[in-house]
């Protein structure tokens, strides 16, 4: 109802969340939220590992993204544009699927069981392409093998076409805090590329997590 809304307005805009404009009387973001996705974005050190997103990008030249897992959906906090004419299109903010994605099966991957037992449950496993894994089972030696190897591949699992490598970022507790992965057109992410990119991801896994505190003997 009009009135509901108004009273909602008004609290938003008390708090700094919604601004109006004088003249015409529409109403945009306030500067709040820009104070609360900074504190985001420190929390899970976007500014830290920007760099080496950078790093990457010029490495694969494909675009480079660094996502995390919220609510049972992976959501992008930071990219770097690949500079070829061609490539993937995404958003910062964008929400994909964990099942699917690269990034997402890293997520899923290091997570506990039980954790992962309910975001399948509460999300399901939605079919997008031929190549989406859609039973549990297959999902979960999927995901036994991605945390043997250290990354994960999306093959056109998510998008037609797209190809995506991905890599987990660990935190100073030795618990994953996000992902990082490099997508890019099929015809230019051929097998022999990822190949040639595991590596790359390895050393980058280990970098971007000792930037953030991670030491692998676990002290």
């Amino acid at each position: 109802h009009k009135s509901t809304v108004h009273r909602i307005l008004a609290t938003l805009i008390l708090r700094g969340y919604v601004q109006q404009e004088p003249q015409t009387q529409e109403y945009r973001i306030g500067l709040r939220l820009m104070e609360i996705s900074h504190a985001i974005v420190d929390q899970f050190h976007v500014q830290r590992l920007h760099g080496f997103l950078q790093d990457l990008m010029r490495a694969s030249q494909e675009t480079v993204h660094l996502g995390v897992l919220d609510g049972g959906e992976v959501i992008y906090v930071d990219k770097v544009e690949s500079t070829e004419t061609i490539r993937m299109y995404s958003r910062l903010g964008r929400r994909v699927p964990p099942h699917c994605t690269s990034l997402g099966k890293v997520l899923l991957a290091y997570m506990g069981a039980e954790r992962l037992h309910t975001v399948i449950a509460h999300h399901g496993l939605r079919q997008y392409t031929d190549n989406t894994i859609t039973d549990a089972a297959e999902l979960g030696a999927h995901l036994e093998a991605v945390r043997a190897q250290g990354y994960a591949v999306d093959d056109e699992e998510h998008e037609a076409n797209i190809r995506c490598l991905a890599g987990p970022v660990f935190d100073s507790r030795g618990q994953i805090r996000a992902a990082f992965s490099l997508s890019g057109p099929k015809f230019r992410m051929t097998w022999e590329k990822i190949e040639d990119l595991i590596p790359l991801v390895r050393k980058f896994s280990q970098t971007m997590s000792a930037a953030c505190g991670y030491e692998e003997d676990g002290s």
